[in-house]
Order: C-alpha cells, then sequence, then structure tokens
C-alpha cells in the first residue's frame, strides 16, 4: 500500500500577480479553503499518511497552513466558536506533513529530485499542489493506486484534451491494455499539433516507483530551460513499463484567471452554506446580462 506523497508547490505563481507576490498560488482560496488543502484531503482520502511539501521562497504560509495555531485556537474557544475551532484543529490533523526548500526554480522535475531521501525506496504519489481533481466514486489518486496494485509500475493520470490544446500539456504514446488503461511508449511535454502522439494529456497526478530518481539526476533541462519530468519519463518508458489511466471524475484548472473564477462558483455552487443563494444570485445577475 502507497503512504506516501509528494506535493510540489515552489513554483512563482506569475500569471496571478500580483496577488502572488507575498501569497503562495497554491493557498489562494476555492470558496473558503486553499488549493493545497484540498489537494492533501485528496491524497489522505486515498490512504496516504505522510505527506512531503517542496516548497520554495514566499512560501512560508503554506508551512503555516498546516501547523496548530495555538493564540486562533484559544480565541475560538473563547468565543465558543466550536464548530470553527473542529475546523481549524483538523487542518493540523490531516497527515504528517514535512517540507523541504527547493533552493532554485528549475522546473518540476527538479523539485519532485529533492524528495529522494524522504521517499527512499518506496513507490509514492505525486499530486501537483495548484490543481483540483474531484473523482467520481473514489478519488483519482486512489484509482491509480489501484491500477498500481495490478501492475507494480508507475501510473500516471490521464484526461483526453482539445488537439488544439495539446501543446500546453505533456502527452501519452501508448497501447489500450484495458478499460481507461493504457501502457505507455512514448511520453512528449508539450508538443505541437503535428507533434502529439494522442490528444491525452498528463493530468497532475502520478504513481511512481522509485527509479524515477535515476533518471531525474541525469535529466538535462528542456524546455523553458528546466528539468521537465517529462523528459525523465520518456527516459525510463524505454526500460520499466509505465502505464496511464483515463480516470473517472473532473478537473479544475485553476492555472489562469478564468478557470479561477469558473471554479470558484462551481465549487460555491456546492457549498451547503452559500450554494442556493450564489445559484439565485447567478440567475438574476445572468439575465441582466
Amino acid at each position: 500500500m502507497i503512504k506516501k506523497a509528494v506535493i510540489p508547490a515552489a513554483g512563482w505563481g506569475t500569471r496571478f500577480l500580483p496577488i502572488t507576490k507575498s501569497q503562495p498560488k497554491e493557498m489562494i482560496p476555492i470558496v473558503d479553503t486553499p488549493v493545497i488543502q484540498y489537494v492533501v484531503e485528496e491524497a489522505v482520502a486515498s490512504g496516504i499518511t505522510d505527506i512531503l511539501m517542496i516548497i520554495g521562497k514566499g512560501k512560508r504560509a503554506i508551512e503555516e497552513h498546516f501547523d496548530r495555531s495555538p493564540i486562533l485556537e484559544e480565541s475560538l474557544v473563547a468565543k465558543k466558536q466550536f464548530e470553527l475551532l473542529e475546523k481549524v484543529k483538523k487542518i493540523s490533523q490531516l497527515a504528517n506533513i514535512h517540507f523541504i526548500w527547493q533552493k532554485e526554480m528549475n522546473g518540476l522535475g527538479d523539485a519532485i529530485r529533492y524528495a529522494s531521501d524522504h521517499v527512499g525506496n518506496e513507490p509514492f504519489a505525486v499530486l501537483l499542489g495548484d490543481t483540483l481533481i474531484s473523482g467520481e466514486g473514489e478519488p483519482i489518486t486512489k484509482q491509480l493506486m489501484d491500477v498500481y496494485e495490478r501492475y507494480k509500475s508507475s501510473v500516471v493520470a490521464l484526461e483526453e484534451v482539445p488537439r488544439n490544446k495539446v501543446h500546453r500539456y505533456g502527452v501519452i504514446k501508448g497501447k489500450t491494455l484495458e478499460k481507461n488503461v493504457m501502457i505507455a511508449e512514448d511520453f512528449i511535454e508539450k508538443p505541437t499539433v503535428e507533434e502529439a502522439p494522442s490528444n491525452l494529456a498528463i493530468a497532475s497526478r502520478y504513481i511512481f516507483t522509485p527509479e524515477i530518481f535515476k533518471y531525474l539526476e541525469k535529466t538535462k533541462p528542456g524546455k523553458n530551460n528546466e528539468i521537465q519530468l517529462t523528459d525523465a519519463m520518456r527516459d525510463m518508458v524505454k526500460r520499466y513499463a509505465m502505464y496511464g489511466l483515463q480516470f473517472k471524475g473532473k478537473r479544475y484548472d485553476i492555472g489562469n484567471k478564468l478557470d479561477f473564477i469558473k471554479t470558484n462558483i462551481i465549487y460555491g455552487l456546492m457549498n451547503e452554506e452559500i450554494g442556493a443563494p450564489l445559484r439565485k444570485w447567478l440567475k438574476e445577475f445572468s439575465g441582466d446580462l
């Protein structure tokens, strides 16, 4: 059973400046909860108990969010706001969460290299800290773990995207093995439409065997002069079997302002406290457009 996860959360978040000048993009809220808390909750719901976050300069707020806040807790007790107190305390009890600093922003592949000592010789999950995925029936990370248990090899989440958007993603080339499961032959990072072997994009969730670290160590800087995780995967798949799973669920990309606003509305409509009045307001507002 996979018990460890790595969450890279060191990027600058330049597309959300100026707010990310002093606040990590992973701490931007969806309704009332930071994005990265949803990601941690997904990992925990999948059976993960040990999480390593890779953070960088200006990310101290992430550490503080997952730590205890005695002064705040005492204040909530004094005000008899016990429901809020439980919400706050629960955050620090989700899992064993550790932090390590990425010294330079050299790409996703470089960030994951920092997890080598923590992971050791175990398989582990990777969840990108700025992407939400709601699984149907069970969390997407658990879906990947189930495939890993069958094949004992690395697995990546796959999402079908329009052909004209493949240049935004890493894309898989492979053969269908069973329903929604492919065995990988190659991976290409941000291909042109002509280069893309499929329109199945890697969707921010992975299960890796520890062999990935050997390939990350020898991977040269690629696109954007960064160490690309996809490049390491391309080398690794030549020797080790790797799989792709078209997951059951919905991915919410908050990497740009428009999708961030859309995601807030969707999650707001699902929120017990504000869902009904928000739906009423949207109907009224749309009538005025």
